[in-house]
């Protein structure tokens, strides 16, 4: 209960403001006057106005409020480390049952780790969570936070002032005060690099705690999963790696070093870098036997990639040809056979054969050096016509070691329409083809294809009378593509609503040129804000379920579906940030969730350093809950006065409110009723009487 005293005047306050001037200049007239009685009459004056002003007084019932005490915990991924949640939890409980026993605290207990939306950087953001629990809290009536945490906090407020509140900030630090910690790093890494050619990479090894030193560690580099290097490197000395991309897109560089007993965790034992794979113009050498009419529909269709150098040459004039025409007179370009089959066939990415025919422009040994080509990882196309059955055909050469068909010598010369095969549904090469989804497709006739005995391969597309149509096959390293029709031009041409010739022919030549994207048996996985989505291309049959590898380590299985013809997906929640290992069957995959190398295992050694400052500038204190043995001390809590001191030795101090709340109020008028009446009487009274003597 409170007094105090209001006014509630007669009048409003400029009219009395009037009176009282008025009255002022009275009573000077007055006092200055020396008449008998002059002071009494001032006084009575002064009664008069005070009655106008109607004084009240107040006697205020008031409910003293609660402190409110934010109680953070840290959940982010560091916390994970070791026996840190445990000894949160348990000192959490502690916490909430000490508390629980003063009323005069209200305890909101905030679990905290990385904001929504918030920078990558930033993934431990405690007083961010602290000011959302506190928002709707007066601040004088906070009390105080006590932070559950191993330390490593990324939002710390550069001084208490920025915190909105003049209370403590405690920090009771998990983990133990002996921790060991090693880590790679990578200091530099190439964005984006071409295929094929050399990419350097700097790096740098990380002893943190006790027992910190110099002695040489092995380091393990892995290139989209495969080892392609290994190093010893010292701590705190820089190392640099070499490597080459294999590919276009991109790839992940792995580092990875041994792992100690007294480590507090491994995970940050690896560090990736993503670099993305871009290739210089592909190198394709054309070679058409004859002048045809679809001659130039593979050249126009590479012509048109501005990502391929063509080299094309028909052969118009065979070295037999003798009819007598001078050889200084001939515009003719003699074909260097030598130059392209034997120097610089290692150049290209792909050879295109379009109709062509043993007719003596190429020695029989270099049709060997072809295959040796293929079989080393070179590719080739052989676009077939009547002259692969004859016999000048390519497949009597010792070419034949790598082609997936031989003819048998017949020419089927009967219109049909090209249509897939059950495998060719499955393969990305013909997946999905504009027209196929029909049966039969919705593409223009084919009048001719060559027929074969047995394939070897993969038959993606059958002609007239479910015969081979197109055969894609592997030979050693390499890739090689048999088109059984030289009647593809008709689908470029647009006769009778044409064909997907673009999407076919640019198809071919990228799997052949070994794009990942068109791998028939792939495993991928892409990260998105809904999760980590895994596909499976396959042109087998169920490939069972992928395995999950945490960046923490820990391994789960993601059963896959099937969402279209050889596509089998799945997807799973990440609720960690780092490196996600994804494996099927003999196929595995990496992907990143969040910032390339988290900032949550860059910093995992557990610290009283970082909240120090702001800990003492509120008047809180950081200490750690367990020291080397393990063991949880919670310090004692106790209630401190406003500018009291809010830590001790093995006590932490809440403030308490002086905030309360209004119950009730009771109104007693001082100058109504009798009382007034009889102030104002004695008051001209007593002039009356001064006057009178």
């Amino acid at each position: 209960m409170s007094w105090s005293i209001a006014f509630a005047p007669v009048f409003p306050w400029a009219q009395i403001a009037i009176f009282a001037a008025v009255a002022g200049l009275v009573a000077l007239v007055l006092l200055l006057s020396g008449l008998r009685g002059a002071v009494l009459r001032v006084l009575a004056l002064a009664a008069l106005l005070l009655a106008l002003a109607n004084p009240v007084a107040l006697r205020e019932e008031r409910d003293p409020l609660s402190s409110v005490v934010a109680l953070v915990v840290d959940r982010s991924q560091s916390q994970g480390i070791g026996e840190r949640n445990a000894q949160t939890d348990a000192a959490l409980a502690g916490l909430q049952a000490e508390l629980a026993e003063r009323p005069e605290l209200e305890v909101r207990v905030v679990e905290a780790g990385a904001e929504p939306g918030a920078d990558p950087e930033r993934t431990t953001a405690l007083f961010s969570a602290l000011g959302t629990a506190l928002r709707d809290v007066s601040p004088a009536r906070v009390g105080g936070a006590i932070l559950l945490t191993d330390g490593q906090v990324h939002d710390i407020p550069e001084s208490a002032a920025e915190l909105g509140f003049a209370a403590p900030v405690h920090a009771l630090v998990t983990g133990r005060p002996d921790e060991f910690d090693r880590r790679v790093e990578i200091v530099s890494s190439p964005r984006f690099g071409v295929v094929g050619e050399e990419q350097r990479l700097t790096y740098r090894i990380i002893e943190e705690g006790e027992g910190a030193g110099e002695a040489p560690v092995e380091l393990r580099a892995y290139l989209n999963g495969d080892l392609f290097a290994r190093q010893t490197a010292v701590p705190g000395r820089e190392g640099e790696l070499a490597f080459q991309l294999p590919r276009a897109g991109e790839s992940i560089v792995e580092l990875s070093v041994a792992g100690e007993e007294r480590e507090i965790t491994t995970v940050n034992n690896r560090a990736i870098a993503v670099v993305d794979g871009i290739r210089e113009n592909l190198r394709v050498l054309l070679v058409s036997g004859e002048p045809h009419a679809g001659e130039r529909t593979w050249r126009n269709l590479l012509k048109s990639d501005a990502a391929v150098d063509l080299v094309h040459f028909t052969i118009l004039r065979p070295p037999e040809k003798q009819d007598g025409t001078p050889i200084d007179e001939l515009s003719l370009i003699a074909f260097p056979t030598r130059e392209l089959f034997v120097e610089r066939i290692e150049d290209f990415d792909l050879i295109i054969f379009d109709r062509y025919q043993r007719r003596g422009v190429l020695p029989t040994l270099y049709y060997d050096y072809i295959a040796q080509y293929v079989e080393n990882g070179g590719a080739i196309l052989v676009a077939a016509g009547p002259e692969y059955a004859g016999r000048d055909s390519i497949a009597s050469s010792p070419l034949a070691s790598v082609l997936p068909a031989l003819p048998t010598g017949a020419v089927d010369e009967q219109p049909f329409r090209a249509a897939l095969s059950d495998l060719g549904r499955k393969h990305p090469v013909t997946r999905d083809l504009p027209g196929a989804e029909q049966t039969p497709p919705a593409w223009s006739p084919w009048f001719r294809s060559i027929d074969v005995g047995g394939t070897a391969g993969e038959v993606v597309m059958e002609g007239p009378d479910e015969k081979p149509l197109l055969v894609l096959d592997r030979a050693g390293e390499g890739r090689v593509a048999l088109l059984l029709s030289d009647h593809g031009w008709l689908w470029s041409r647009g006769f009778d609503g044409g064909g997907p010739h673009v999407a076919l022919f640019r198809r071919l030549a990228h799997w052949l040129m070994k794009e990942p994207e068109l791998e028939e048996e792939a495993l991928r996985a892409v990260a998105g804000e809904d999760g980590i989505t895994v596909t499976r291309n396959t042109i087998g049959e169920n490939p069972g379920p992928a395995t999950i590898v945490t960046p923490g380590g820990t391994a789960s299985t993601l059963a896959l579906e099937e969402t279209g013809e050889g596509l089998w997906t799945g997807r799973i929640e990440a609720g960690e940030l780092g490196l996600y290992q994804i494996a099927n069957g003999d196929l595995r995959t990496l992907v990143n969730v969040g910032p390339v190398n988290p900032r949550e295992y860059r910093e995992a050694i557990s610290t009283q350093d970082k909240l120090a400052p702001l800990a003492q500038d509120s008047g809180g204190s950081v200490r750690r809950l367990a020291q080397a043995e393990g063991d949880i001390a919670l310090p004692r809590i106790q209630t401190v006065a406003p500018r009291a001191p809010a830590s001790g030795e093995n006590w932490i101090g809440l403030r308490r409110s002086e905030e309360t709340v209004l119950r009730g109020v009771e109104r007693t008028p001082l100058f109504a009723g009798f009382l007034g009446l009889a102030v104002l009487l004695l008051g001209i009274s007593a002039t009356w009487y001064r006057e009178g003597r």
